[in-house]
């Protein structure tokens, strides 16, 4: 059999000496690579000498998902190996599996994730029998620590026990098969000369199998560009009509592919494992010592050399009862902790279990990961080809001197500044690193013209624009992509859906595409939160009709928003009771955004009439909330004082009586307050239009007992909060004039007195006035009868009894 398969873990460098031994002994004709087979063409450009680590990005955009995937390698990758020895040696190299952006690789953004992770049942078998924590301690125990000698027989045992007779998922399944045509086409056309497969060690059983098997037919596609070979290898998906894919190198770091950061493939510590593979596990183990005790001291952490001794003994101790020559990387770990941290630990020691390091770590502990994770950061070769985003932004940035760090002031108000912010928001939004806006505006209502920015260089930037190129050739084109993604994700999340329209307008972005306004439609009507539909209706209208700084007044997309929320609100609205719910500033700031809406963008879709409708049923409903009653009752009024669209006038009538009337009818001493809260809110005008209303409210609150009053109160003060200084100035002049009082409304404002010293003078007064009538010192008052629809109140000595809610009478008992 011309056929060796090397079952291999991603990144493990014992693995990638096993891979160069062995394709520098076999000399093989082809060498057959666990990796994406579109690149074939291009592992050139993994040849032309970059700093490691770098990664192979793939991306997919199509109209159902948008999909970003990394093959990353480092120097002791089995697989970047074998791309180095089988040059070497002569061979021609051929990625073998499915592209990153197909369906099987849909849920992994990671091609290199850990298949064990997969199957756990089997590794915690395996823990327990070896006595060890974890995969990552297990994996060191047999593989990394172990003996040269018989390591191919060990890994092929191991991942036996992994895979086990289970079977395999519809993804690797398909994965599976795809490799085996490549391994059955280089064998057919090695000849005799040998063939190396490298693979992940999960896929071995089963490649081992299948590539003995009958071919399976497959169109043939030609030799690569360059090849020599007459191979017919098997053909390489495209993707399908209508989306984009696309493949480019990116520099990498040893912070990315940690797995304690929550990288996917799973191995811990590059830093450490890149000097197992340069000098050796004694070498690592000296150095894991030596580079924390820099970084603690480099804090000022105290580590002294008996610490360090200490340290060294401890893990050498350990190595020696856990059956290592010499000390592991757990082992090492294990002696520091011991000698560096003197307290009890609240949670597990990272590298006794898997994924990131959590909140609640030792400082130490953090400082040990910090050290194995390492600082390397890749480097691409300078003729690597590079997507058209790239080029463009770096343009974009060298045109408008972006391109080095300091402050930079914009100036909103000047067509350079504007682009310039547009760049700077694009770059923002695209999560380019090194572009940090410190001041500007944060709702696109505020009066802020100016933007101040911080600019930094940065080791990731270039990797990141790079990936932000699955998006679209432009900075525009990419935002606006982005921003259409973020829209598709944020169906009935509102904070997402401003936050997005609003980074929009920031970028200049005009154009999201044809179902923009669709996504949006729906996402609002998904929308439960009656309070954050007003702000989003309220910041939307705001940019729809006024913003000519960032250019969105008028636009289609705001306007598609307008529409939907406030045909939500009022559907939402209508279903809310709570009779006895205390008035919300929120929910009062909802019903003025719609009154707003229906008033200045009709345009847009807000109909009038219905909101009328629906206003004179909320304004009448008992079970509704006072405040959104009072709030629906004003902007009712204000909707049939300004324009076309009424009811008929009999209806116009009961539902919307007068303002004196409406009042006296919700004047109730426990909702009073709230009632007038949300007619205030959204329609203060009755009140400062004549003396009607102001005068009936003075009767009212002067005829409230100590105690009604003092219940009433705290709502009172709410609902005339809504009028500006200048207008309770006003009120207080009124109120003056009508008692005959010189001085200014203004002292009003100002009072010094205690509002409950107020109520405790009300409750004695009414005291010495029951006293002096059971004296038959002074005469009885007859209570005032009062006519009109009311709801049930309490006034001075007499009690009103409800009949009904608006437009039924009332009588005094």
């Amino acid at each position: 059999m011309n056929l060796t398969v090397i079952g291999v873990r991603h990144h493990s460098p014992a693995c990638a000496r096993l891979v160069g031994a062995t394709i520098a002994a076999l000399q093989p004709a082809y060498v057959l690579i666990e990796g994406p087979a579109d690149m074939n063409a291009r592992i050139g450009e993994l040849l032309l000498g970059h700093d490691l680590p770098v990664a192979v990005f793939t991306s997919y955009l199509d109209e159902r998902r948008r999909h970003g995937s990394w093959a990353p390698f480092c120097e002791y990758s089995p697989e970047w190996e074998a791309l180095r020895a089988g040059r070497a040696a002569g061979a021609e190299l051929r990625f073998i599996d499915l592209p990153a952006w197909h369906e099987a690789f849909a849920d992994r953004d990671n091609r290199y994730a850990d298949a064990e992770l997969r199957y756990a049942e089997a590794v915690e078998r395996l823990c327990a029998e070896f006595g060890v924590d974890n995969s990552d301690a297990l994996w060191d125990h047999v593989v990394e620590m172990g003996p040269a000698d018989g390591l191919a027989d060990r890994l092929a045992t191991y991942f036996e026990g992994i895979r086990g007779e289970t079977a395999a998922g519809a993804s690797d399944t398909a994965r599976e098969a795809y490799m085996a045509e490549w391994i059955r086409a280089a064998r057919a056309g090695a000849g005799d000369r040998p063939v190396v497969a490298v693979v992940g060690g999960f896929h071995q059983p089963a490649l081992l199998r299948l590539a003995s098997s009958p071919p399976a037919l497959s169109p043939p596609v030609p030799a690569a560009a360059g090849s020599s070979s007459a191979v017919v290898w098997p053909e390489i998906p495209a993707p399908p009509d209508g989306a984009t894919a696309g493949s480019y190198l990116v520099p990498y770091s040893f912070r990315r592919l940690d797995a304690f950061g929550g990288y996917q493939s799973g191995m811990p510590s590059p830093e450490y494992y890149q000097r197992l593979w340069e000098s050796g596990p004694e070498e690592a183990a000296r150095y894991l010592v030596t580079a924390v005790a820099a970084r603690l001291r480099k804090r000022g952490q105290p580590v002294s050399t008996a610490d360090l001794i200490a340290a060294r003994a401890g893990a050498e101790a350990l190595a020696r009862l856990r059956g290592h020559d010499c000390p592991a990387r757990v082992d090492v770990l294990d002696g520091l902790a011991s000698a560096l941290v003197n307290e009890a630990l609240d949670v597990p020691l990272p590298w006794a279990v898997r994924g990131t390091v959590g909140a609640g770590q030792h400082p130490a502990v953090l400082e040990m990961t910090a050290a194995l994770s390492g600082d390397r950061v890749g480097r691409l070769h300078p003729d690597t080809p590079l997507p058209p985003l790239v080029h463009a932004a770096t343009a974009d940035l060298e045109r408008h001197r972006l391109d080095q760090p300091g402050e930079r002031a914009v100036d909103l108000t000047d067509p350079d500044g504007r682009t310039v912010s547009r760049i700077l928001h694009r770059l923002r939004i695209l999560e380019v690193p090194g572009f940090r806006r410190d001041a500007g505006p944060a709702t696109g209502i505020d009066p802020v013209p100016r933007e101040h920015w911080t600019l930094s260089r940065h080791e990731h930037r270039l990797a990141a624009l790079i990936e932000a190129g699955g998006y679209g050739p432009t900075l525009e084109a990419a935002t606006a992509a982005r921003i259409t993604q973020r829209v598709a994700e944020s169906a009935g999340q509102l904070g997402g859906l401003a936050d997005a329209l609003f980074d929009a307008a920031l970028s200049g972005v005009n154009d999201l595409g044809a179902d923009v306004p669709g996504l949006l439609e729906r996402g609002v009507a998904a929308a439960g939160d009656l309070a954050e539909l007003g702000r989003v209706l309220a910041v939307t209208l705001a940019l729809w009709r006024h913003d000519r700084l960032l250019g969105t007044a008028g636009s289609d997309t705001l306007g598609a928003v307008v529409a939907a929320a406030g045909r939500r609100i009022l559907w939402l609205a209508e279903g809310w009771h709570a009779a006895g719910a205390p008035a919300d500033k929120p929910r009062i700031a909802a019903v003025v955004a719609v009154r707003d809406a229906v008033l200045h963008a009709s345009s847009t879709g807000v109909d009038r009439t219905t909101a009328i409708e629906v206003a004179g049923r909320i304004a009448a409903d008992r079970a509704a909330p006072p405040d959104l009653r009072g709030a629906f009752y004003g902007l009712g009024r204000t909707l049939l004082a300004t324009g076309a669209g009424a009811p008929p006038e009999n209806d116009t009538v009961r539902l919307f009586p007068e303002p004196e009337q409406a009042v006296r009818g919700a004047f109730a001493a426990g909702t009073a307050g709230d009632w007038l809260a949300g007619l205030f809110g959204v329609a203060r005008e009755p009140v400062l239009a004549g003396d009607g209303v102001l005068v009936l409210l003075d009767d009212l609150i002067s005829g409230m007992g100590a105690d009604d009053f003092l219940v009433a109160l705290p709502a009172l003060r709410q609902a005339f909060e809504y009028f500006p200084p200048r207008e309770r100035e006003t009120i207080g002049d009124r109120l003056l004039a009508r008692r005959g009082l010189a001085g200014s409304g203004r002292d009003l404002l100002r009072a010094t007195v205690d509002p409950r010293t107020v109520a405790a003078g009300m409750a004695l007064d009414e005291t010495i006035e029951r006293r002096l009538i059971r004296a038959g010192l002074i005469a009885v008052k007859e209570p005032a009868v009062r006519s009109g629809p009311v709801t049930a109140t309490g006034t001075g000595t007499g009690e009103t009894v409800a009949r009904d809610g608006l437009g039924t009478t009332g009588e005094t008992a």
